[in-house]
């Protein structure tokens, strides 16, 4: 891989910066997308959603949630969130960018916030919230190999993603999907400078268009 200068350098020239300040109010959320390199490889910290959660129990997602009237911006959301699940304070984030914000199933406007953490950070997770945190190689998600995609699913446009996961360490299988997944795909491909092994809809060199008139058309049916 490319050094993590170079994945730094180029992840920043995804960033939306006020890009999209011109969209009307809409209930925010972030995520944070948290990168380290291990054994030479750019990996992703992943949660699983606990099962007593109102919302996505259950399933796999990064760290993350809604906007607090306490939260200075997207970011300061993010971080937040990240502290409360799995203990990740944010003077041990290095951030990085954000990117396009996407519209989810519940009708929150997502900002995902790329940052890179050390890796020997261990979580300390908030049962709450977390029932489990994972990493993921960076470069899973462009290989076809534990690839599966739906077409025609509603609300969608374009392919519903979706990976199974094998964790060496837990051995545990995590189902990956969604929104989440298709995240992880973009910041591979963008941070890799790979295009992913099947077909995402998108160029993998500038997504921005593409996100940009999938929001459209979602708040266009609002």
């Amino acid at each position: 891989m490319q050094s993590k200068e170079e994945t730094i350098a180029i992840l920043k020239q995804f960033e939306v910066g006020d890009k999209f300040s011109y969209l009307p109010v809409l209930p925010k959320a972030s995520v944070l997308i948290p990168l380290f390199v291990r054994g030479g490889k750019l990996h992703t910290l992943m949660t699983l959603r606990s099962k007593q959660l109102k919302t996505s129990a259950g399933e796999v997602c990064f760290p993350g949630g809604k906007r607090d009237p306490s939260d200075q911006d997207d970011v300061g959301t993010a971080l937040r969130e990240a502290e409360e699940e799995i203990g990740l304070q944010p003077g041990n984030v290095q951030v990085i960018c954000k990117l396009f914000p996407v519209i989810n199933k519940s009708g929150l406007l997502v900002t995902p916030v790329v940052g890179f953490i050390d890796e020997t950070f261990r979580p300390v997770l908030n049962p709450a919230e977390v029932s489990a945190v994972f990493s993921v190689p960076l470069d899973f998600f462009i290989s076809d190999k534990d690839h599966y995609a739906s077409h025609n699913a509603p609300g969608m446009m374009g392919a519903l993603h979706s990976f199974y996961f094998a964790d060496p360490v837990s051995k545990s299988q995590y189902h990956i999907w969604g929104l989440t997944a298709m995240l992880a795909v973009v910041v591979a491909a963008i941070a890799l400078k790979k295009k992913p092994e099947f077909d995402v809809g998108f160029d993998s060199e500038d997504p921005l268009s593409f996100f940009q008139q999938v929001l459209h058309t979602r708040l266009s049916k609002l």
